[in-house]
């Protein structure tokens, strides 16, 4: 047969033990080191919308000093930063390789892929993980009136006694908007800004690759173009925030959150807490891009598998 081009076969990305291991690990130190106070900080300041970045961080410490940055750390924030890698990988793998045999290139196919991830790591473990992360940074308003606080198990078994799965999952639907919203905006701005430092710097050949502080730019630059959608991130917040309220909604939904946020504080009061954010997206890729190779060096040490991961 003459002139017959072969087209090349599409494959499944495999996921790799590696590559799990790779993400759970990294997650796992930026989340332990700047990752949680960061998180404390647009928690706080996204729940109690009147105070600013200092009235914040005075809240916090009155808290528990330095720990008080740290709660929800244990086990809440470790059992997300060990799963939510997990579930994006074989998610997203599954996803791109249904898109791109439906004819999407691999930039479609990408942000395809990551969005529908987004959207399974929202159900599957984000949900219940922010939820009680918040019910640990906002019950302590109980504790400052005097009332004994419980435990975070004894809480989260409380909650699941008197509202069962729901109750734990509160705010789940808001999380799902902003994982899928996070992935789409955040892997095309992340690009756009990429190909900007491209063409300052003259790499316009694909194979050279960005410098360490270029890539953190690029990220930077789009986490923080991404975070057009805060007002997601707060209404999440609110919906699982333990605050007492008469004027809230007794029955919370996205829309009526949404709603009562605006009436409360205006517009400003929906992009509470959105420094913090764009900080825990640059020292997320700080970790990926400073710690990546020495990472991935001890992970194929351990498991004698190559990783074939980007970080």
């Amino acid at each position: 047969m003459s002139g017959a081009v072969m087209e090349p076969k599409l494959e499944k990305k495999p996921v790799k033990f590696s590559n799990l291991l790779l993400g759970a690990g990294l997650n796992m130190f930026e989340v332990t080191t700047l990752g949680q106070p960061l998180e404390v900080m647009k928690t706080t300041m996204a729940a109690n919308r009147q105070d600013g970045m200092m009235g914040s961080v005075s809240r916090i410490w009155s808290r528990g000093g330095a720990l008080g940055f740290y709660q929800g750390l244990i086990p809440w924030a470790w059992i997300e930063a060990s799963t939510k890698g997990a579930v994006l990988l074989f998610v997203a793998s599954e996803a791109e390789y249904y898109a791109k045999s439906f004819g999407a290139g691999n930039f479609t196919g990408g942000i395809a892929g990551g969005m529908t991830g987004g959207l399974a790591q929202a159900y599957a473990t984000m949900g219940f993980c922010t939820c009680m992360k918040t019910v640990e940074m906002t019950k302590h308003r109980a504790a400052a009136s005097g009332v004994k606080v419980p435990g975070t198990i004894a809480t989260f078994m409380d909650i699941y006694r008197r509202e069962g799965i729901a109750g734990i999952n509160k705010g789940v639907n808001a999380v799902a908007v902003r994982q899928v919203t996070n992935w789409g905006s955040r892997f095309g701005l992340s690009r756009v800004a990429e190909n900007q430092i491209r063409s300052f710097t003259g790499k316009t050949d694909p194979s050279q690759k960005l410098t360490a502080p270029e890539k953190i730019l690029a990220s930077a630059l789009g986490g923080g173009l991404s975070a057009w959608n805060q007002p997601i991130e707060v209404v999440r917040v609110e919906m699982q925030s333990k605050k007492e309220d008469p004027n809230r909604p007794k029955k919370m939904t996205v829309g009526n959150t949404f709603r009562y946020i605006y009436s409360q504080n205006g517009m400003k009061g929906l992009y509470r807490g959105v420094a913090p954010r764009i900080g825990l997206g640059v020292w997320q890729t700080v970790c990926m891009v400073a710690l990546g190779d020495i990472a991935k060096e001890m992970v194929e040490k351990a498991t004698g598998d190559v990783v074939t991961a980007k970080h």
